[in-house]
């Protein structure tokens, strides 16, 4: 998979869509994105569906996934719904049934679904860390790993894009030897990466945390981030050693300080911006696109250094 600079890409809806030869993509593309009943999730599915892909929108909650896919239908989008809870076993085996059956397979993944117990922007509790890390990280995980085998062959290559947050960057883990494990790109394992929230979540258990130096913003949602940014990396390497026509491409992607009902609706940026920067991402072209990256906005940027 090419990683090429791409800094000078300009908007993708004017972009990808200009020119045939940047256009990969069509309408028998198959977009999957999960959490997608609102906010950012729900945006993405919007702008996805409004350049032409067709869009598998998910929630948890049947009815709040109707309903969101009966608003992008009023706005003439194409937008089809499956409930999926990625925290159960058998939500994620039903919803890759039915996509293989309905639909083949599919191009692209956006794993958007996530879980943050905050009231307050500054709070800090870690009474909900084992849902947090059991949702963002290892259900997350779980999913994708029982959707690879459903990605279809592609010359432009498929992609997967993992929406996740600065605050799980390596540079927030304030335990140097933790720090030192995760980044050790070359003899990291998924198991490394297990161990360590195992041992985040027996520190809590223990109320030990605070003295562990785990991350002091939102820590039980930054080590989930921590532990999907890495497995990302991870994967990253094993999917590009597939044939070429068999790559999938893996990406993180922080979309900053967003007005979302995580946020309790204060931010520096709507949902809309945020998921426009997320098309742009799963839309590259081929030639541009990079593996096991991380961004910030548009902007590559390092895993451990902001």
């Amino acid at each position: 998979m090419a990683s090429g600079s791409i800094g000078d890409v300009q908007d993708p809806n004017a972009q990808l869509s200009s020119s045939s030869h940047s256009r990969w993509w069509a309408k028998e593309t198959v977009a999957v994105v999960t959490g997608a009943n609102r906010g950012i999730g729900l945006e993405i599915a919007r702008q996805l569906a409004k350049l032409g892909l067709t869009v598998i929108l998910t929630a948890r909650d049947d009815a709040q996934g109707r309903e969101a896919v009966e608003k992008l239908s009023s706005q003439g989008l194409d937008v089809a719904f499956h409930p999926l809870d990625i925290a159960y076993k058998k939500s994620i085996d039903d919803f890759v049934e039915w996509l293989q059956t309905k639909y083949g397979g599919l191009e692209v993944l956006v794993n958007n679904a996530a879980v943050a117990f905050k009231e307050h922007t500054e709070d800090n509790s870690v009474k909900h860390a084992e849902t947090v890390i059991n949702t963002n990280y290892c259900a997350t995980k779980s999913l994708t790993e029982a959707l690879l085998p459903l990605f279809r062959p592609s010359p432009a290559g498929a992609r997967i894009l993992n929406i996740s947050s600065r605050l799980g960057l390596l540079n927030k883990l304030q335990n140097e030897t933790l720090r030192k494990r995760l980044g050790d790109v070359e003899k990291l394992s998924e198991s490394d990466i297990d161990e360590f929230v195992k041992m985040f979540l027996k520190q809590v258990e223990q109320g030990t945390w605070k003295s562990g130096g785990w991350p002091e913003v939102w820590t039980d949602y930054s080590v989930s981030k921590l532990a999907l940014n890495a497995y990302s990396r991870l994967l990253s390497t094993r999917l590009s050693e597939r044939p070429e026509r068999h790559k999938i491409s893996i990406n993180c992607y922080c979309p900053g300080f967003t007005m979302t009902s995580m946020t309790k609706g204060t931010g520096k940026y709507t949902a809309e911006e945020a998921a426009q920067n997320a098309a742009w991402i799963v839309l590259l072209p081929p030639s541009l696109l990079p593996n096991g990256k991380f961004f910030h906005g548009r902007r590559e940027t390092n895993f451990s250094k902001l």
